[in-house]
């Protein structure tokens, strides 16, 4: 080449001026540029969902230390009731008989329990095991789909 020519991918620049030249690699057609387009998606979603489930496993990991923790703390909880229990038990026994005490402190629970068994009963009773929200609006939208210009 002349110092004058000077080759520049594509394109040729001499005295005469910049023509064209024929690329010397066939340029890809738009079916293997949609396919290229195609496989370069599917391999992000892939990613993603690996990305995704690395995240949920770590989550979830953190839950599960979380909810021991939390269940810990319930039997915590039960074994300072059931030793506040005895405490009472035993002051109410300066008072009255053990037994009688005892009887008492039981009866207590027994209302208690009473109480949190209605209370939960009345709670439950409200509880549709329907999602009346959700099969509305999928009927609005089947209904959409089928009059779309409504």
């Amino acid at each position: 080449m002349s110092s004058a020519e000077t080759r520049v991918p594509h394109t040729r620049i001499s005295d005469a001026g910049a023509t064209a030249v024929p690329p010397t690699d066939e340029e890809p057609s738009l079916g293997e540029l949609v396919g290229e387009l195609t496989e370069d998606l599917s391999r992000l979603m892939r990613q993603e969902l690996e990305l995704a489930k690395a995240e949920i496993r770590q989550e979830a990991g953190k839950a599960g230390k979380a909810a021991g923790m939390l269940g810990a703390a319930g039997f915590a909880g039960y074994m300072t009731v059931i030793l506040l229990s005895l405490a009472l038990v035993f002051a109410l026994a300066s008072f009255m008989g053990l037994g009688w005490a005892a009887l008492a402190v039981a009866v207590l629970w027994a209302i208690t329990g009473a109480i949190l068994f209605s209370a939960g009963r009345a709670r439950l009773r409200k509880v549709s095991p329907k999602p009346e929200r959700t099969i509305e609006t999928l009927k609005e939208d089947a209904e959409w789909v089928r009059h779309p210009t409504k």
